[in-house]
């Protein structure tokens, strides 16, 4: 059985995955999210070919990691963002990866139109793209991520609106903070018998303000967090994921600190397998 805790690799955003992977180990972690996304952090290829896809799962294993899900955010309100989650999908299939997260629109959810015209092109593309996961075994968890879905709320309702059982939340307080302006300790309650996935992000500034610091550091309430999940009975992967304060990095050992302090944070929240 995987370890439910996990870390985002894409907290190592600016450095190698090779890098990423040795701090995350370092840390203490033995379950991994692999980042994926274009133009942010692409530590797997979207076009990796099998040597490639070989080359990662030795590297994994070399780390004692398992992967246990993919960040493949991908533009789905237009056709070019399809097809390139369905590159994540087939990424997936490659790593026998059981969750794929994404957001309505791209990394940045800067999609063109109107959030109605969005909602509307989304809502005609996802339902084939959830039949074509469910055949494998895979869930779409729907970041709280900006624009249609920068609070629980909102994209529990438009989950409901797709209405596919391997369609789900992948919760973010510290983005629901930072791009929705709510609190996320009565937001989850809205929405968490949709979550499914748990980026475990701590946030600093309120809207806006691009803080993310080592998680347990910040302003989350992360013990009333997960005690509305554990009542919910969620049981999904809770994946670290710091990012600092944005461009320029920390220095690699600054990284790999944070990721460490994280790791003893979050652990007693999520009792080892």
């Amino acid at each position: 059985m995987a370890d439910r805790l996990a870390a985002s690799t894409n907290s190592y955003h600016g450095y190698s995955l090779e890098e990423a992977l040795s701090g995350i180990a370092a840390a203490g972690f033995k379950s991994v999210e692999l980042a994926s996304v274009p133009g942010w952090t692409e530590h797997l290829l979207r076009d990796a070919d099998d040597a490639e896809v070989g080359r990662v799962k030795d590297l994994l294993a070399q780390h004692g990691l398992e992967p246990v899900s993919l960040s493949g955010h991908s533009d789905l309100v237009t056709d070019d963002g399809v097809a390139q989650f369905r590159k994540a999908l087939r990424l997936c299939r490659a790593f026998g990866v059981g969750m794929v997260t994404t957001s309505t629109g791209g990394h940045d959810a800067s999609s063109a139109g109107s959030l109605d015209e969005q909602r509307e092109a989304f809502l005609e593309r996802i339902g084939p793209l959830a039949d074509e996961a469910a055949a494998d075994g895979i869930t779409i968890c729907l970041e709280t991520h900006g624009g249609l879905l920068a609070t629980g709320a909102m994209s529990a309702e438009l989950i409901r609106r797709i209405d596919k059982p391997n369609i789900g939340i992948n919760y973010d307080a510290g983005n629901v903070i930072f791009y929705g302006d709510t609190r996320p300790e009565g937001d989850l309650i809205r929405s968490v018998d949709l979550v499914k996935h748990l980026h475990v992000k701590d946030q600093i500034g309120g809207v806006g303000v691009w803080n993310f610091p080592t998680v347990g550091t910040g302003e989350v309430d992360y013990p009333a967090l997960f005690d509305t999940l554990e009542k919910a009975g969620f049981a999904g992967p809770c994946s670290v994921e710091v990012e600092f304060q944005g461009e320029p990095v920390p220095p690699l050992a600054e990284v790999d600190a944070a990721m460490a302090e994280s790791y003893r944070y979050v652990r007693r929240f999520v009792p080892e397998p």
